[in-house]
């Protein structure tokens, strides 16, 4: 056979087993098998889905892991300061006290619908992330500055910032000083361990003033040493140079500078890797704001609950949706922050209002409506 005919052979051979593969002539297909019982269902003509994954059971600090701890404990454990009056602050009776405490108090009432159940662990400067990081406390509000560097080597999440402060500087009255500058040469009280010390390195080094730093462990110490005369000036946030002065044996005699050193944005910090925590902790801040932005009140929320029609509202009251369900906690969770400790502004008043002895004007900490900072992102 020549090497042409063999490849017309070839043609034919292939074409022929072409058309029996298409079904061209099904006279001629071999008849296909009847399905078993077993296989009765037609064969797929896509790839099946991929399984679906195994459900993980997260511990602390995974995904859920904080939240289940804490209702299990049947408490929260809340990291605060127990020396800045206004902010957080023990009385002669042991009572915690003030904003930062008050704070801990809504995210209880978030959790448990109970206001009280929380346990409150005094925790310095320098010991404070150590603390939250070793699982200690389940979170911390204690008058924290948020940074970059906190943000990430110290392993935690700031949540939305709940009072925005500055760097300050307080002095004697009879000292006659009336800006920075008047401190050339001086000593100046600090407390170790916080953004207070670096920022006043950096701001004196470049205006170049020198100044001698007196450092102390703790804010008790810091403004005893100030109280005493062991140093010209004290500095702080301008919120707790009013707040300590305000327990000073003579206020009047001390004077806070006309002047900021730094931007301090103080709010709580969760530890990095537990989401559903970081939100709980981060909408528990957005219902004390989105209840004074609403009007709504400790007072009037259940008059508001019978009422309300705004769906925004409703949601946020948890008459209508799950956002609650969503966080894992009850879709009431707003109403109980409302109803058990109040709103913003009646956790600002309580602990920093006019009628107390550690009173600050809102400024920045008003509603973005009233030309302040304060803005929290839709119940939807």
């Amino acid at each position: 056979m020549n090497k042409k005919l063999f490849a017309m052979l070839a043609l034919v051979i292939v074409a022929s087993m072409v058309l029996t593969a298409c079904g061209g002539n099904p006279s001629t297909a071999a008849p296909a098998e009847p399905p078993s019982a077993e296989t009765s269902a037609p064969a797929p003509t896509t790839a099946p889905a991929a399984p679906a994954p195994a459900q993980v059971e997260f511990t602390a600090p995974g995904y859920g892991g904080t939240l289940a701890t804490v209702k299990e404990r049947g408490v929260l454990i809340c990291g605060v300061n127990s020396q800045v009056p206004g902010f957080g602050y023990v009385d002669a009776a042991g009572a915690f006290s003030g904003f930062d405490v008050d704070y801990c108090r809504a995210l209880a009432a978030a959790i448990f619908g109970d206001p009280d159940k929380v346990e409150f662990r005094p925790v310095t400067a320098s010991e404070r992330f150590t603390a939250l990081q070793s699982g200690e406390i389940d979170i911390l509000s204690r008058n924290t500055t948020w940074t970059l560097q906190r943000d990430t080597e110290l392993n935690g999440n700031f949540v939305h910032t709940t009072f925005y402060d500055g760097q300050g500087m307080m002095v004697p009255k009879d000292s006659g000083i009336t800006d920075l500058a008047g401190l050339e040469g001086g000593t100046i009280c600090v407390q170790t361990g916080t953004t207070t010390e670096l920022n006043l390195a950096d701001v004196f080094a470049s205006e170049g003033i020198a100044y001698t730093p007196a450092v102390f462990d703790n804010a008790d110490n810091t403004f005893a040493a100030y109280a005493e005369g062991r140093c010209d000036a004290v500095t702080t946030d301008k919120s707790g140079l009013v707040a300590r002065r305000a327990v000073l044996p003579d206020p009047e005699n001390h004077v806070i500078l006309d002047v900021t050193m730094s931007k301090e944005p103080l709010g709580p910090m969760v530890r990095h890797g537990d989401d559903q925590w970081f939100d709980i902790a981060q909408w528990t801040v957005f219902a004390m704001i989105t209840g004074e932005e609403f009007g709504i009140t400790s007072a009037n929320i259940d008059e508001m609950m019978g009422t309300a029609t705004n769906p925004e509202v409703r949601r946020f009251l948890g008459l209508e949706g799950d956002l609650g369900l969503k966080l894992g906690l009850e879709n009431n969770f707003a109403y109980n922050i409302i109803k058990l400790v109040g709103n913003y502004a009646e956790v600002y008043d309580r602990n920093l209002g006019p009628n107390t002895p550690t009173y600050i004007p809102r400024g920045y900490n008003s509603l973005y409506t009233d030309g302040g900072l304060l803005y929290a992102p839709p119940f939807r």
